[in-house]
């Protein structure tokens, strides 16, 4: 009964919550698959927040994390169990599903479980990799390289809409400032929003400290609801936060993500400030 009552939503619709310009979506999830548990925990508790805030949920989370720092921290599941287990999130939810994708092969497996392929930022030039996301027909999300000014991103952009990309989101992540720091930039919003899609600020890679402790990241979560505050007075169409329950014992990017019963009150804010726009 309750599969009937809300279905599986199809690309068409998720695309039309994506561009109603009357409400900013979240796309929010764990770094990295740690347990289906877990997931579908996480799932769960922001669909009912975002519900009643009337914001469109995204579940987010990553099969494998290929570009940590040390090959000897927790990468995830893998790409089979990983998707396996985002296809029932997906079910058992009935939220949309992102994940990011590495290679060709990736790209065409992931799009046969999930709603959104995501570019990670660092492979956000690799022209075979976000042909072939494209090709999907799925929507693509490209995250802007730490490495890049908003304005390159313009050419990312021609390259997945030269590929037939009719449903792409442009993320800003932070830009490289210096040994272990990043910095958000504002005015990236409104250069970003010049290419005609949908702006998403991911408020937690935004405050990561890479490489900071060694042989891992840090990060300074304090720091990413200020700045997600920040990114919709600036004119974001969507924030993109990673969050856990017990962010001190995440296997992965804990130090800059959001603990999991903070998110409603920072929802709610972030409503308030949309709507005073």
């Amino acid at each position: 009964m309750a599969d009937k009552k809300i279905p599986v939503r199809t690309d068409t619709v998720i695309w039309k919550s994506l561009t109603n310009p009357r409400r900013i979506f979240l796309i929010a999830g764990p770094c990295v698959i740690e347990s289906e548990d877990l997931c579908l925990r996480i799932a769960g508790f922001l669909s009912k927040a975002c519900r009643r805030l009337g914001l469109f949920y995204i579940f987010k989370a990553s099969y494998d994390k290929a570009n940590r720092t040390s090959s000897l921290t927790f990468r995830g599941p893998g790409l089979s169990e990983g998707l396996e287990i985002l296809r029932r999130v997906r079910e058992k939810t009935r939220v949309p599903v992102l994940t990011d994708v590495h290679t060709v092969a990736q790209a065409q497996a992931a799009a046969q479980e999930v709603d959104i392929l995501q570019i990670p930022a660092f492979l956000c030039r690799q022209t075979d990799l976000i042909e072939a996301a494209v090709r999907t027909g799925k929507i693509i999300n490209l995250k802007k390289g730490q490495f890049l000014s908003p304005q390159e991103m313009g050419a990312v952009v021609e390259k997945a809409k030269s590929a037939g990309g009719k449903r792409l989101l442009v993320t800003e992540r932070g830009a490289t400032f210096g040994y272990h720091n990043l910095v958000a930039d504002m005015r990236s919003i409104p250069i970003l929003r010049q290419f005609g899609f949908p702006v998403v600020f991911d408020a937690t890679h935004s405050v990561q400290l890479p490489g900071g402790a060694g042989d891992r990241s840090a990060g300074q979560r304090e720091f990413a609801p200020v700045l997600a505050r920040c990114a919709v007075a600036a004119g974001a169409h969507g924030l993109f936060i990673e969050t856990h329950p017990d962010p001190d014992r995440a296997l992965s990017d804990g130090p800059n993500m959001i603990h999991l019963a903070q998110m409603p009150a920072l929802l709610a804010q972030l409503t308030r400030i949309r709507a005073a726009l």
